[in-house]
């Protein structure tokens, strides 16, 4: 019998070529629930301000993968016992960790599935796989969830210093242009050690540790939570929303299948079952914009109004405050819409609303990222850097934003 001549390579523009090491993994990048990810912005609105942010999902997975291949090379190398079934299951683990997302990525997250993360959806998602895979992905979801006796393995997949996060913050900063975000990875892993069953760093590796660090802190208030980013996000939070109020109502609205399942039904955590991952699995961004694209004639003002601000970038004014916004200030622009354009409150505070983000670079009460001394001791790496504003990062930074609309952007 021929042999079928399967792919066994991506060329990835951070990387260069990627291999897919095993028929599992590649018959797992074939699978529709992987699939899928082509169609998920990996940056959810940031496109919006970055041009170039158009990359998805299904980039990200691979290049955790290839990360984590490297990592097993490095740490074998170390004499760390990786056997070859724990090599498939952290493959199988960083490959599958953001399977959950919904469309737009953490933009919609909890818009659609009330209350439920993408890492829950993404265990749930690794559960039926595992069923249509016959059991062989068993491993990798202990791994996944933290189950497994070696922790060095999950922290490779899910820690403050992990292949997940080596390769999307490297991947983000290339595809937004923001240098300031850009980690050698490569030096990282080749620093990785285990001791004692922890993930460690290398003494020699802490310059690195505080790159990567301070990397994701300006990615974080330049990139991730870029004013125009975030009341894009606001937005589309909105319009589905909204969307939902009126189909409740009795309106119809124009979507495709998937959609207005979840239109028509409220889905909790509790609802989880092979129907409703099937149907989630066949949501992405192209519903989303092809139902916003339609809306943005609807004969709701609310509705419409939302849908045009967002596909022609006509976004609601943002302020972004390092205290509490002032909300009697807050009131008299609300008043001042409600009024111009004849809106109830309700209607109105899907334009006018206020709330806050929060950044921290390096969580103290997570797992540490710790750094080997050369006498063989650990220490945490805002202790052994003799860097001061990596202590600063372990606090956690609120700021508080409003928004409102611009003169004219209403009525488009």
């Amino acid at each position: 019998m021929r042999k079928s001549k399967k792919l066994k390579i991506f060329n990835d523009p951070i990387y260069g070529f990627i291999g897919i090491p095993n028929t599992l993994i590649f018959d797992l990048i074939e699978a529709q629930y992987f699939q899928r990810l082509r169609r998920i912005s990996q940056m959810g609105l940031s496109y919006l301000v970055y041009p170039g942010a158009h990359h998805t999902r299904f980039h990200h997975a691979l290049g955790g993968m290839h990360l984590m291949r490297q990592a097993i090379q490095v740490l074998r190398f170390k004499q760390v016992e990786i056997t070859e079934e724990e090599e498939s299951g952290l493959l199988v683990a960083i490959l599958l960790h953001d399977i959950g997302h919904g469309p737009f990525s953490h933009a919609m997250e909890h818009s659609i599935i009330e209350g439920v993360t993408h890492e829950t959806l993404s265990a749930e998602f690794m559960k039926a796989l595992n069923q249509e895979f016959g059991g062989k992905l068993s491993l990798g979801i202990e791994i996944f969830k933290g189950n497994y006796s070696k922790k060095y393995l999950n922290q490779l997949v899910s820690s403050q210093l992990d292949m997940d996060r080596l390769d999307y913050l490297k991947r983000d900063s290339f595809y937004t242009g923001v240098a300031e975000g850009n980690i050698n990875s490569e030096r990282l892993i080749t620093m990785l050690n285990v001791v004692d069953g922890q993930l460690v760093v290398e003494e020699k590796g802490i310059y690195s540790v505080e790159k990567f660090l301070m990397a994701r802190r300006f990615m974080y208030w330049q990139v991730y939570l870029h004013k125009a980013s975030l009341v894009a996000e606001q937005l589309l939070i909105n319009i589905l929303k909204r969307a939902k109020e009126l189909y409740g109502l009795g309106h119809k609205l124009q979507a495709s299948v998937p959609l207005l399942y979840f239109l028509e039904n409220r889905i909790t955590g509790s609802h989880l079952d092979k129907e409703v991952l099937d149907r989630f699995a066949a949501l992405d961004d192209i519903d989303i914009l092809s139902a916003i694209k339609a809306w943005q004639y609807h004969d709701d003002f609310v509705l419409s109004n939302l849908c045009g601000m967002l596909l022609h970038r006509k976004l609601l004014s943002i302020k972004i405050k390092n205290k509490p916004i002032d909300l009697d200030k807050l009131e008299a622009k609300f008043s001042k819409v409600q009024k111009r354009y004849k809106l109830s409150a309700e209607e109105t505070a899907y334009f006018v609303f206020h709330g806050a983000i929060e950044n921290k670079a390096y969580d103290l009460e997570q797992q540490n990222i710790n750094i080997l001394r050369s006498n063989g001791k650990l220490t945490d790496v805002a202790k052994a850097s003799d860097h001061l504003n990596l202590k600063a990062l372990s606090k956690t930074v609120t700021k508080y934003y409003c928004c409102y609309p611009k003169k004219g952007h209403i009525g488009l």
